[in-house]
């Protein structure tokens, strides 16, 4: 008996656009959420040279379960030799990224066409 791929959780969508793969994530993304969406995540990062952009805009709540898929991506994209960039408009959302400085490693775009404009994600960053 053949199946066929999991259905997406309702927390992701995914789709192309302009030659990358848009991850938005949606509702609250928890450790429920996280867990979920982790195999499709890996999925994506794990080939090669990846062109991802995740959108946080629908995202209604972010927790550090949502920080730690964003660090998974990004280590895992950089390691494929692909790009990811980050869109991100909420207030509260952009104030963990800052106070994490994540921000540093994936600048938040406010919108999808600004993600797409930009060429690289910064390189690692060296923490004193």
């Amino acid at each position: 008996m053949q199946h066929g791929p999991a259905p997406l959780p309702r927390y992701l969508r995914i789709r192309r656009d302009r030659g990358h793969l848009v991850l938005e994530f949606h509702g609250e993304i928890d450790v429920v959420a996280a867990l979920e969406i982790t195999p499709f995540l890996d999925s994506a990062t794990g080939r090669p040279a990846p062109r991802i952009v995740i959108d946080l805009r629908p995202a209604e709540f972010f927790d550090c379960s949502g920080l730690r898929l964003l660090f998974r991506a990004r280590r895992r994209v950089l390691a494929q030799g692909g790009t990811l960039h980050l869109v991100c408009t909420r207030p509260l959302t952009l104030r963990i990224l800052q106070l994490t400085r994540l921000a540093e490693l994936l600048p938040p775009a406010a919108s999808l066409d600004e993600a797409l404009g930009r060429s690289e994600a910064p390189g690692p960053l060296e923490i004193n």
